[in-house]
């Protein structure tokens, strides 16, 4: 089906909705992957229009959200240096680390900087060659290709006034940590299509193979959503298990090649911890050992940094799949938009930020108990 210019056409979904109900004949719980694609459930109440039979899980797909406190740490010991021009995306400011956040730090005095592409930070270390100014490098494929390229200008451009602080993170260990965790209950994944569009959809070919679930990518849209899941659903139904993309107009199995090439270049593949999850072996980016100098952990010394995570946070619980946002007892409560526990709420893909924002009113209406002098 193509909704290229027919994203919010009420008749094509309920078309989708009867198409799934009519297949679904027993239980079946999928994971979206991408916190975008969360973000698009919970705002359009996608989950409760499926048959209840259907159940769908939030995943590891926000990257802000992943990114380890002890890595936010660093960047706030970074941002902190007098010398320092701190450069990240937006979505990144109010993220917390162990005791403070890049707002709290700009407030105080360090010169933290929004911008809209790492390329703005190569300008900035070109036209300040008296400072010293660091990217926060964070994010699955989809803005690696960029970041990569930017260190890759640096070089080119000779500015050793510039360096990045790299926290990239890659979906398919994650998606193997998760078939592969005990007693892992998905049985069908929803693969982000912007990862695909640099990375194609060969490398989750041999997931496939190995743990017999469907995986198909799909875009972010509502009806990209809902074609996904049916796709999921007739596989599982008919007892297949393979691959397929739902979102030709911007993916293809090979990918951006020219991208990959210079992730190549640029990055080597390396284990990384998850926030809230723990180690993933090979599930990360750091510079090749050809851009090392511009690694900005070593450059200020704060790799040794290592902080422990917070026991009152349940993110690691939420990115899993083991609990949904609303079933921590501080959502809403002790952890909200102005006093985050952790990155999923205030992050744009987090997924307790989607449930504070979509599905508050409802949370609260449902856990309040009833009492006599209560007033609607």
């Amino acid at each position: 089906m193509k909704y290229l210019d027919e994203f919010n056409d009420p008749g094509l979904a309920a078309s989708l909705l009867g198409e799934i109900a009519a297949v679904t004949t027993r239980p079946w719980t999928i994971m979206e992957v991408c916190g975008g694609q969360t973000h698009s459930i919970i705002r359009n109440g996608i989950d409760q229009l499926l048959p209840d039979t259907i159940e769908l899980v939030h995943g590891p797909g926000c990257p802000v959200c992943v990114t380890p406190l002890n890595i936010i740490d660093q960047a706030l010991s970074i941002a902190a240096l007098p010398e320092v021009i701190f450069c990240s995306f937006g979505d990144m400011l109010r993220v917390p680390g162990s005791g403070s956040d890049l707002l709290r730090v700009r407030s105080e005095g360090g010169d933290v900087r929004a911008v809209y592409s790492p390329l703005d930070a190569v300008k900035l270390a070109a036209d300040h060659p008296e400072r010293q100014v660091v990217f926060f490098a964070v994010g699955f494929e989809t803005t690696a290709p960029a970041n990569a390229m930017a260190v890759h200008l640096a070089e080119q451009r000779g500015l050793d006034n510039f360096s990045v602080l790299v926290s990239h993170v890659l979906v398919p260990p994650a998606i193997e940590a998760i078939a592969s965790s005990q007693g892992s209950r998905i049985d069908g994944f929803l693969a982000a299509g912007h990862v695909c569009s640099v990375m194609g959809t060969r490398q989750y070919e041999p997931l496939v193979e190995r743990f017999s679930v469907p995986i198909v990518v799909t875009g972010f849209e509502p009806l990209d959503v809902l074609d996904g899941i049916r796709r999921v659903v007739v596989q599982l139904e008919s007892g297949q298990a393979r691959v397929e993309n739902a979102y030709p107009r911007v993916v293809t199995e090979q990918g951006n090649v020219t991208a990959q090439q210079m992730l190549d270049e640029v990055f080597d593949v390396c284990d990384r911890n998850w926030r809230g999850i723990g180690e993933i072996p090979r599930s990360g980016w750091r510079l090749a050992d050809r851009y090392a100098r511009f690694d900005a952990a070593a450059r200020f010394a704060v790799d040794g940094i290592d902080t422990p995570e917070s026991g009152r946070c349940r993110s690691g619980d939420v990115l899993r799949g083991l609990i949904k946002p609303s079933e921590c007892a501080a959502f809403g409560v002790e952890c909200t938009p102005r006093t985050p526990l952790g990155a999923p709420m205030v992050s744009s893909e987090g997924a307790c930020a989607a449930y504070h924002q979509y599905r508050r009113l409802s949370v609260d209406e449902i856990s309040m108990p009833p009492t006599s002098n209560h007033r609607g």
